[in-house]
């Protein structure tokens, strides 16, 4: 099967013959950042040392600032501009590398199923989840171990409902450990049937405060919300965790209203942590792994478990059963427990609606 990979792509310039084109150089700047030489950094970046400085004055004119700071004796260290543009990069990646995966994996199967039936990929399963590191990791082993999967990304609410309507195989939700279980898993219930569906544990994750290194500004749970001084980045609508402030928020008695930010939201946790690593807010909720992998404090507030809901008949299909028997496997658990904030104790277990939703 053909893969298609779609990344993020920008540029800067005041005219079409100044244009530096930012990918060349964040890998120069990220490696400068890295070794602290410009030498060992374009060498590593596969440039001759000439053509790396050229391409750091090109870009300081550009700007009109230094992106690097070459102190005779004391290597090479960037300014806070070339720091910004490194921010820059990763936030965008992080807002939208899972909505251009998702389209990828569209255009890969509208291709497939151009081509002339003998050279056609099986079909494939088709997952639909809210963005999370454990389902990147299965889809990685999905591919590796050759299991055709067509993926979406979409929201929790989204997911289920989708999954109700026939239009995937697999859908992706999380529901907190705990007094919000009930009420979360009745939002999800609405669409999943006890006779129909089951449910396949993927992982226990942490959700909390993602606040700035030191956690500057003193917050100290949902109530600092309210503050006037902090700036506050939310997910969107229908996403589980989105769902899950709101349930937290409703128990303090604290409207969105008196959130400063509420209604600024981010695809997904990742990029809810690259805002506030880039100083644009103060605090956001969501994975400790997405804090820990922008450097930023965390401040736990619960547990939950994240599950892929599928049709109870769809399991003893051939694909479902390589995927299930792959999300068994002690490499993929392997693979859950080794992300910061995870558990994979019950990775891979299938359980029925009942079993997983509480209803009281």
């Amino acid at each position: 099967m053909m893969r298609i990979q779609i990344t993020p792509h920008w540029g800067v310039s005041h005219n079409a013959e100044d244009a530096v084109d930012t990918t060349a150089l964040l890998a120069l700047l990220a490696a400068i950042q890295e070794s602290g030489a410009i030498a060992q950094a374009a060498r590593s970046t596969g440039l001759s040392y000439r053509h790396a400085w050229g391409q750091v004055k090109r870009a300081e004119a550009l700007f009109g600032h230094a992106l690097v700071d070459a102190g005779r004796g004391r290597g090479s260290t960037l300014t806070p501009l070339a720091e910004k543009l490194i921010w820059a990069d990763r936030r965008i990646a992080a807002r939208l590398s899972p909505m251009l995966s998702s389209l990828a994996s569209e255009l890969e199967h509208e291709l497939e199923r151009t081509l002339p039936q003998v050279a056609r990929a099986p079909v494939a399963l088709r997952l639909h989840a809210s963005h999370g590191y454990a389902v990147a990791g299965l889809i990685e082993q999905l591919e590796a171990a050759k299991i055709p999967v067509e993926l979406r990304y979409r929201n929790s609410i989204e997911s289920v409902a989708a999954l109700a309507r026939g239009e995937c195989d697999l859908a992706g939700f999380h529901v907190p450990i705990g007094e919000f279980a009930v009420p979360a898993a009745r939002r999800y219930r609405q669409w999943l049937r006890s006779n129909d569906h089951s449910l396949v544990h993927l992982a226990v994750r942490s959700q909390g405060l993602f606040v700035a290194p030191g956690n500057p500004l003193k917050i100290g749970s949902l109530a600092d919300l309210k503050r006037a001084d902090v700036r506050f980045v939310n997910r969107p609508e229908g996403s589980g965790t989105r769902m899950l402030t709101e349930l937290m928020l409703a128990k303090q008695d604290i409207a969105p209203g008196e959130i400063n930010g509420y209604a600024t939201a981010e695809f997904t946790h990742a990029a809810v942590a690259a805002y506030i690593a880039s100083g644009m807010a103060d605090v956001g909720m969501g994975v400790q792994t997405a804090a820990q992998r922008f450097g930023l404090h965390f401040l736990p507030l619960l547990r939950e478990r994240y599950y892929l809901a599928v049709p109870t008949a769809v399991l003893q299909q051939p694909l479902m059963k390589q995927a299930l028997a792959l999300m068994q496997s002690p490499r993929y658990r392997s693979s859950v427990a080794s992300l910061v904030g995870y558990d994979a104790g019950e990775t891979g277990r299938v359980l029925g609606v009942d079993e997983a939703l509480p209803a009281n």
